[in-house]
């Protein structure tokens, strides 16, 4: 079953969620071409820079040690995320033993 990771409709923001018994560290960043995402797994960085897109799997690789992956949905259509609707349009969900 899929868990939704709190987000805030803000244009920068960086916040620890406990996930399948690690901390998982997200980081947002919008900037003009779209909202990028850094990930790390009890404080060591998994991935920089990623572009977050509707509906695409964002990790995909079992190797980064991840118990599972994150993907981002849009509630009202098929858009890529913006800040703007960050946790209300745009949720970010993680599903344990996907991709893995």
């Amino acid at each position: 079953m899929a868990q939704v990771v709190p987000l805030s409709p803000v244009a920068f923001q960086a916040l620890e969620v406990p996930l399948s018994g690690h901390v998982l560290g997200v980081r947002l960043q919008q900037r003009s071409t779209g909202l990028y995402l850094s990930l790390s797994l009890d404080g060591v960085g998994l991935i920089a820079g990623l572009l977050c897109q509707d509906r695409t799997w964002l990790v995909r690789k079992s190797y980064f040690g991840l118990p599972g992956d994150l993907v981002f949905v849009d509630t009202q259509g098929t858009d890529d995320p913006q800040w703007s609707g960050l946790g209300t349009r745009f949720v970010l969900l993680y599903e344990e033993g996907r991709n893995v």
